[in-house]
């Protein structure tokens, strides 16, 4: 059984009585809580509830590449979704900043001598295909395509402040020739720097006048329609913006200086180009089949991607609209991360079980680490010291030290895990498994 969440509970300042005694005086100050007992302080917190993973889930299916898929519901943890969201505010009680505008906490150890230690297991109402750290307070779930929700928690509380319905009326955005309500089916997201906003790519659309649903399997020939493209505003919690772009869209990135967001689309092997201020595709870049990971320089015009299908890995000119195929990679190249101000490029290929480690200077692989089998997303630390990876195959998390690319501390997790990312605010690493929850490891209370 998951551990019972305790929620945080509000105290209610009481009445102060002033009594004055024969021969002298003193002030006695009662504090009631919500039932009238006394309160002995200021209002507290749970602490993290240590939880043991429950048995691992029977294998949720799959195609073994990148198929979405049907998962069952985990036990207990977070509430279902049947209730009301905690409120988010624009401040708390003490005029705190609002829950998206929290600032990092810098790490006490660097991250290359600690262990993780699970602190949490996040269920109810989650299929979570991924989760993203907005560096700010705020974590975005979504969930499993068919679920057509993403899910968005305070990081530090670790509660459900929204669900958000992927069901929008795209005449609203200014988006004609699709009347009625459309469904998305979420599948990753972009914050930005300042947490405010957050990207969520739509997998397909259902609805009017959307041509062929998208299928992993899809080529340029398939005639799968383009999707969209959702900006949640964590002020309003709520869906602001919508855009158009490719045929299944897949990862998202911003450029350092935020006025472009790229984005892999799946099915017909481009790479879509989008003016953040306009909200809009303002460019089209030809790649190979089935482009997935990407990252942008701080030089904000070049950028890498890699075609999953076609094994390889490609270098962008943002401002000539060109790629080039820089390194043929082993099988299934998936996720990429940046470090060293550009000069390091991770490289991860879910078919070859390897995270490569290359200079971007040359393309050339310098070192590489096995962190398990069919590793995917992979989260790295604010310090760059580390690498956090999940290992699809065999439901566990791996940590690389990248000074050497050992891994140095390893976690098992409920079957299928599939999205990682860091949380600096809190310290902690946050992982999503396909059939129904969130773990939860903090990074810093205990050395290896």
């Amino acid at each position: 059984m998951a551990p019972e969440h305790v929620r945080r509970r509000r105290v209610v300042l009481g009445t102060l009585l002033a009594l004055v005694l024969l021969g002298g005086w003193g002030l006695t100050q009662v504090i009631g809580g919500a039932d009238g007992a006394p309160a002995a302080g200021p209002e507290t917190t749970s602490g993290p509830t240590e939880a043991s993973a429950p048995q691992q889930a029977d294998d949720a299916g799959g195609d073994g590449g990148e198929g979405d898929q049907d998962g069952q519901e985990g036990e207990g943890g977070q509430d279902d979704g049947a209730g009301e969201p905690a409120d988010p505010g624009t401040e708390d009680d003490g005029g705190e900043p609002a829950v998206w505008q929290r600032e990092p906490v810098p790490g006490e150890h660097a991250s290359d001598l600690t262990a993780l230690e699970q602190v949490d297991y996040l269920t109810g109402g989650l299929t979570p295909k991924s989760v993203m750290s907005s560096g700010r307070g705020l974590m975005i779930a979504n969930n499993m395509m068919y679920s057509h929700t993403s899910t968005v928690f305070d990081s530090t509380s670790r509660e459900q402040l929204e669900v958000l319905d992927d069901a929008v009326e795209l005449s609203q955005f200014g988006i004609e020739g699709h009347p009625g309500l459309s469904q998305g089916s979420p599948v990753e997201a972009a914050w930005t720097a300042d947490g405010r906003y957050a990207y969520v790519s739509q997998y397909t659309m259902y609805g009017e006048n959307f041509g062929v649903e998208g299928f992993d399997a899809c080529t340029r020939d398939s005639g799968v329609g383009a999707s969209f493209v959702y900006r949640f505003d964590a002020e309003e919690m709520a869906w602001d913006q919508v855009f158009e772009v490719g045929a299944v869209p897949k990862y998202l990135a911003l450029s350092p200086d935020q006025e472009t967001l790229l984005v892999s689309n799946w099915c017909d092997a481009t790479l879509s180009v989008v003016d953040t201020e306009r909200g809009e595709e303002t460019g089209v870049i030809q790649l190979a089949a089935a482009p997935r990971g990407v990252v942008v320089m701080p030089d904000n015009t070049t950028a890498y991607v890699v075609a999953m299908y076609a094994d390889e890995l490609y270098k962008v000119d943002l401002a000539e609209g060109t790629a080039e195929v820089v390194m043929q990679t082993a099988s299934r190249p998936r996720h990429l991360n940046l470090a060293d101000e550009g000069r390091t490029l991770y490289l991860t290929t879910s078919g070859g079980n390897a995270i490569y480690k290359i200079d971007t200077g040359t393309d050339e692989i310098v070192d590489q680490v096995n962190p398990g089998a069919e590793p995917r997303s992979v989260a790295m630390s604010p310090d760059e010291k580390a690498l956090y990876v999940v290992n699809y195959n065999e439901a566990s998390i791996a940590k690389v030290r990248t000074s050497d690319m050992e891994v140095v501390d390893t976690a098992p997790v409920d079957a299928n895990p599939i999205g990682i990312d860091y949380d600096p605010v809190t310290n902690t690493v946050w992982v999503a498994c396909y059939g129904g929850s969130i773990y939860v490891f903090d990074d810093q209370s205990t050395l290896l």
